[in-house]
């Protein structure tokens, strides 16, 4: 398909008073900047047909391409479909294929549908249909008629969990129909470097370069870069990407955690079991958000040996071995009682790597330690050693900020401790 501007269009009284985070419009942006396709209007309007009716006939006048969430559902205010279809000049006819997918459904659950569950397999006329395989609700593309010809609207349900595969495994492939080139990415993380400091870094690069395109991305203490090459349909895109990617190793590489692996949990997986290790958690401020992350990746049951919340001085003692002696002498949050954590995880799970974090979240200080001074400590017969963190307490959320950014310190030193037996 051919377009050359896009708009997204967010449905649900939900997101509109912000009950809801809008995390769809995030990931449909960033699908189409993968893609190419200029995004210049995001909105969000609630469940009510008059406002959405002038919603989309105010982003089909300035868009060719409309991407509307939400509203597919089989309640009386999802009414998405039916007003978008009627803006475009489509009825709406059965769609069997959608018909015995929604029966089917049920089914599996042993229950009968409603009859207003049916409706969601109703479809406009010449629509295009994108099957939903997490839900009920099938999304569609509709090609518009009379004043509207040439503009199409692509209809996803509002669950991010129906919604995102539903963008990614059938609206991208479809927006790239017809095109004799495509575009191919890239994922690069940095942890430890912020994003002004590697732009800085990359600042020639980043101007300059147009094929392939750079851009960065910034989530809580890393950095994301993608690297995004047009290629012909059948041409190798390393080529045109290798320059780009080398450049980049060589002024930040040090920062650099890994390629297309998503995040610190899924690349210290990854690396634990390419080499066929275990890894073992102790874990006091983070009260095992450490162990959590490592074991939302999927197969981590194959690298993960062991965690443990020792949040006080007597677990820490008892659970890990500590020393009284080092807890009286210099505290639970200490360099010492880091690396003696974690040499007694590593000790008592017989895992080949050890994390161990101990700090003051907050929000007061504790012991005469500041809030966001934590200690990350890792052992393991390549790397033992310590690092001492002042992190930022950050109004509100500090805690929350402090811990989660203690425990991505400690999955860097767990993946670096991997790298290096």
């Amino acid at each position: 398909m051919q377009t050359k501007t896009a708009e997204i269009l967010c449905v649900g009284t939900e997101l509109l008073m912000g009950n809801v985070v809008n995390t769809n419009a995030t990931a449909i942006a960033r699908g189409l900047a993968e893609l190419g396709l200029n995004l210049y209007h995001q909105s969000v309007v609630g469940d009510n047909p008059g406002r959405l009716r002038e919603a989309v006939e105010l982003a089909l006048s300035r868009s060719d391409l409309l991407i509307t969430t939400g509203g597919l559902g089989p309640t009386y205010d999802d009414l998405t479909k039916e007003t978008i279809a009627g803006c475009l000049g489509r009825g709406l006819l059965p769609h069997e294929e959608s018909r015995r997918a929604v029966l089917e459904h049920f089914r599996r659950m042993g229950r009968a549908p409603c009859p207003n569950n049916l409706k969601q397999a109703m479809m406009p006329e010449g629509a295009r249909v994108f099957p939903n395989r997490n839900g009920t609700a099938p999304g569609c593309a509709i090609f518009g008629a009379g004043k509207w010809e040439g503009k199409v609207a692509i209809l996803l349900p509002g669950p991010p969990r129906e919604c995102e595969p539903m963008f990614r495994e059938e609206v991208m492939p479809f927006l790239q129909e017809g095109s004799d080139t495509r575009l191919v990415s890239r994922c690069l993380y940095f942890f430890g470097i912020g994003e002004s400091a590697l732009a800085q870094k990359l600042d020639r690069l980043m101007r300059e370069s147009q094929n392939p395109t750079v851009a960065p991305y910034c989530k809580t203490g890393e950095v994301m870069l993608r690297v995004t090459a047009r290629v012909g349909k059948e041409e190798d895109p390393e080529p045109v990407l290798a320059p780009a990617l080398e450049e980049i190793r060589r002024e930040a590489g040090e920062f650099l955690y890994g390629v297309d692996v998503g995040d610190l949990q899924t690349a210290l997986v990854r690396a634990l079991l390419e080499k066929g290790l275990h890894v073992a958690a102790a874990e006091s401020c983070t009260g095992g958000l450490v162990a959590e992350r490592i074991t939302q990746v999927p197969g981590a049951s194959g690298a993960f040996e062991w965690g443990a919340v020792t949040y006080s001085r007597a677990a820490k003692e008892r659970v890990l071995g500590v020393s009284r002696e080092t807890l009286e002498r210099y505290g639970a949050v200490s360099p010492q009682a880091a690396a003696e954590m974690a040499a007694g995880a590593r000790r008592a799970s017989g895992a080949q790597i050890a994390l161990a974090v101990t700090g003051n979240a907050g929000p007061e200080p504790s012991e005469g330690k500041e809030v966001g001074l934590v200690y990350v400590a890792v052992s393991s017969p390549a790397l033992s050693t310590v690092r001492e963190l002042r992190l930022p307490a950050r109004g509100s959320d500090s805690r929350a900020f402090i811990r989660e950014l203690a425990a991505s310190h400690a999955l860097r030193l767990g993946l670096e401790a991997a790298w290096a037996l």
